[in-house]
């Protein structure tokens, strides 16, 4: 069962997936443009592409390769200029059929990076989850400043006459894993995309998050060997996706579907927003056993 309305980025050409930097390192093209063509016939509507650390000529030849293999426009994902410049310049639009990349990220952080736009238009993912503080790069500490950044990003595009639409522009409010949040970090991020969603500036605007984020470092099955990571992110998007959510970078192996109130999973994740602290990290863990 598919999500009406949610768009996803194939997530598995990542320099975090093991398999993945694997092929990286040996620059077995042939086994990163199967992981492109395999993500495509799932149903991918973007593949992400995110080289790491690697020169500037290593995402150019990824970006060549992949579309060699797929009409599905690309996510070009790094946070560093020259890398991401690199990828712009030779995505080929007539190969996505006319389709323009996504380019993750830009912040409050790195504004510099909407120059890029000039070598070829994009679809900004936008990290509202982060912003300067006193000439200092800082976090996101409520559900307000959440919205105060998407807000200012905003203004940023808007100043410097980039005609990049709302439409065009995708809010990446940041997610948390949830074995580790004590400090209410889920709620901070779901009451900060109910006001991202209720503002009438801001209507149109896309919202996404890398879901993978949500359940990483916790284990894939329980002791019985059913699967449960899957599950707690459909949680995730049972409660996120009312409030605006229609992007995910996620996993094309993965079902994500919306939860009945009932579920399990979801039955957890209530309680998680409810307890808080120490007592969510338990309720994860009883819901593991």
């Amino acid at each position: 069962m598919s999500i009406k309305g949610l768009t996803i980025i194939g997530e598995s050409i990542n320099d975090s997936v093991p398999s993945t930097q694997k092929l990286f390192d040996a620059e077995d093209m042939e086994g990163l443009k199967a992981l492109a063509r395999s993500q495509d016939l799932k149903g991918a509507a973007y593949i992400d592409v995110n080289v790491g650390r690697r020169p500037p000529e290593f995402m150019a030849r990824m970006v060549r390769e992949i579309q060699s293999v797929t009409a599905k426009p690309l996510s070009i994902d790094s946070p560093d200029a020259a890398i991401a410049e690199a990828g712009l310049r030779v995505y080929d639009p007539a190969k996505a059929e006319g389709q323009r990349p996504i380019l993750n990220s830009i912040s409050l952080l790195r504004t510099e990076m909407f120059d890029l736009y000039a070598i070829q238009p994009f679809m900004p993912i936008l990290l509202v989850s982060e912003h300067v503080v006193n000439g200092q790069p800082a976090p996101s500490g409520s559900a307000a400043e959440t919205h105060a950044i998407a807000r200012e990003i905003i203004g940023t595009i808007r100043r410097r006459n980039l005609p990049i639409p709302l439409n065009h522009c995708i809010v990446d409010p940041g997610i948390a894993p949830i074995g580790t949040d004590m400090e209410g970090l889920l709620k901070r991020l779901l009451d900060g995309m109910a006001l991202i969603h209720a503002d009438p500036e801001l209507a149109g605007v896309h919202m996404s998050v890398g879901l993978s984020n949500f359940t990483v470092m916790l284990p894939s099955k329980r002791a019985d060997g059913s699967p449960v990571k899957s599950a707690l992110e459909s949680a995730f998007l049972t409660k996120a996706v009312p409030l605006g959510l229609d992007m995910i970078v996620g996993s094309m192996a993965r079902k994500y579907e919306i939860l009945d109130a009932s579920h399990p999973a979801l039955v957890c994740l209530e309680d998680c927003l409810r307890l808080g602290g120490f007592d969510s990290l338990g309720r994860i863990q009883e819901f593991y056993s």
